[in-house]
């Protein structure tokens, strides 16, 4: 599986401060526990993930779901 991961950082206008955010852009959704391994993968505070054919936000911590 290929996938097109970002790492951003948030709340900055200047490189390599802020806050770490991982971003993950789908067409379609994928299931919680990739989307959970992802984010433990990634090690940053919040990982994104947008499914683009549903418009679906899910957000998570490498331990677990941020229900919004």
């Amino acid at each position: 599986m290929d996938l097109d991961i970002y790492q951003v950082d948030s709340f900055t206008s200047e490189a390599f401060k802020g806050n770490p955010a991982g971003v993950c852009i789908t067409n379609n959704g994928l299931i919680d526990s990739l989307m959970l391994s992802i984010a433990e993968e990634m090690a940053v505070p919040e990982m994104a993930f947008l499914s683009l054919s549903d418009m679906t936000l899910k957000w998570f911590t490498p331990k677990a779901e941020v229900k919004q």
